[in-house]
């Protein structure tokens, strides 16, 4: 039987502590090569290791390492998964900071109140964007026991992510040869539901070792392939605009001379692949954990545990595909423009972290449609179609979770949006804007969104602003495609 190395990502699934890691990684590595064990039987043996380290403590070859998960890592049931039962909620919330309340309705504060009664949930905080949500609301941030996930606290589109490119071209420019660029995103964007590329992208993200880590990750990589590059539906876009750069911020905005420049910026995630993560994984932490009917897609995955693990491997990899999928379509553009962007900024909004809160307690940092504001940290808020976006540094508000709103959030829910605004009215708002519109749907109408500088006043405290962006040329998916838009 040949004998090959085992590769880190199968050592994930078992070994969370990076400590714990290497010491597996090093013996493994040593006793493959001294021909000791084959890959399969050791790969077991670790399996045992993890769900019954005291069984090792007298085996002078894994002693160390079992003593080692003992310590680090909680026991394991004997299936090697969790076994959490069923759980009841606090009796009260925790308390939590809600920033623009005025704008927030009642029903995502109440699912934010639900996800603060979680016996895990240690800290929360709620987003002037925040509207209804699955589990918790978008505009939730929610920090949680280390080594606990909440897959529907993520979001079903694993990474939406924000990109800006900025490129040293007056902005002029894009006025004076408007369907020049209207010709280059629609020769280089795909939108829709089934949206490919015409053909598979090369990318360095197809050689992450993560891909081998399970089975069923390699099993959703050809629809990641398939998908690169390509946008979506709902609220996802790649669009021209003008943004204005203060010489105050200039460094922060490749040291451009104080001016109006013209910048791509594009907001999706981690398409079908992403997608198809959450729901599998969602699925396993509802029937793992046990909660009330009104907090059962609050389920969480214990990191400790095959699934969990799995589901951070996973997640993690989707983050990475996400920004993969925005560096293409931007490389896209930029040579279709034949110009390279002088900086490019660019941040998730639904996504998990590793964090650790004021007090020194090591955390799971959910948010859901918000933004990372860490002290320093740059990152994007876009408003609708037809009004402003910002660049903006955070200010590491701990009250906030460092965290800052995703966008303007929505006033009017998609349905409601198409019920009672025309296309007329859309075009005739676009019109008066000075912004033309490729594509999109009436739920993704100006309109359906809250005035972004009401949601902008509202987090004074959470970011100060650097750059504002101005939409001129927008692409989205065409009406045929958005049957059904994304939870974002």
């Amino acid at each position: 039987m040949a004998r090959t190395r085992i590769n880190n990502s199968e050592l994930k699934i078992m070994f969370r502590e990076r400590e714990v890691l290497i010491a597996a990684g090093r013996l493994a590595k040593s006793l493959i090569k001294q021909k000791v064990y084959e890959k399969a039987q050791l790969l077991e043996i670790y399996r045992q290791i993890v769900q019954k380290p005291e069984d090792f403590y007298t085996d002078t070859t894994f002693c160390e390492l079992a003593s080692l998960v003992q310590k680090l890592q909680p026991p394991r049931d004997d299936a090697g998964g969790q076994n959490f039962g069923e759980f009841a909620l606090r009796d009260k919330p925790l308390l939590f900071t809600v920033y623009g309340s005025e704008h927030i309705d009642e029903s995502a504060i109440q699912q934010m109140e639900t996800a603060m009664q979680l016996p895990i949930s240690l800290a929360g905080a709620l987003m002037p964007d925040a509207h209804h949500g699955y589990g918790l609301p978008i505009g939730g941030v929610l920090a949680t026991e280390a080594n606990t996930i909440i897959p529907y606290a993520v979001g079903v589109d694993i990474a939406c992510r924000m990109c800006l490119s900025v490129f040293d071209l007056n902005g002029i420019y894009l006025d004076q040869r408007r369907n020049e660029f209207k010709k280059h995103l629609g020769d280089n964007t795909y939108f829709g539901m089934a949206s490919t590329s015409k053909r598979p992208l090369e990318d360095a993200l197809w050689e992450h070792p993560d891909w081998k880590a399970t089975a069923y990750i390699r099993s959703l990589m050809p629809k990641a392939m398939a998908q690169i590059g390509t946008s979506g539906t709902g609220n996802h876009f790649v669009e021209w605009g003008i943004i204005e750069v203060l010489e105050s911020d200039a460094a922060d905005l490749g040291n451009l001379p104080a001016g109006q420049y013209i910048a791509l910026l594009s907001h999706s995630g981690s398409r079908g692949f992403g997608a198809t993560i959450a729901n599998h994984y969602s699925k396993l932490a509802m029937q793992k954990t046990k909660l009330p009917k009104q907090a059962q897609h609050l389920a969480w995955l214990d990191m400790n545990a095959e699934e969990g693990m799995e589901y951070w491997i996973s997640m993690n990899l989707a983050g990475e595909y996400a920004s993969a999928n925005h560096h293409q379509i931007h490389r896209k553009m930029a040579k279709a423009l034949g110009r390279k962007p002088v900086v490019m900024i660019e941040n998730h909004h639904n996504f998990a972290w590793k964090e650790t809160l004021d007090d020194g307690t090591q955390v799971i940092v959910h948010r859901k449609g918000a933004t990372p504001a860490q002290k320093g940290v740059l990152g994007i808020i876009p408003g609708s179609m037809a009004t402003p976006g910002f660049v903006v540094r955070g200010k590491g508000l701990a009250a906030a979770l460092n965290s800052a709103s995703h966008g303007a959030g929505r006033m009017m829910s998609r349905n409601k949006a198409k019920q009672e605004l025309t296309m007329s009215e859309v075009k005739k708002f676009l019109q008066d804007k000075g912004v033309s519109l490729i594509g999109g749907d009436l739920d993704e109408a100006p309109m359906a969104y809250k005035d972004i500088h009401t949601v902008m006043a509202a987090q004074q405290d959470l970011v100060e602003v650097i750059a504002r962006f101005t939409p001129k040329i927008v692409r989205m998916a065409e009406a045929k495609d958005n049957q059904k838009g994304r939870e974002d």
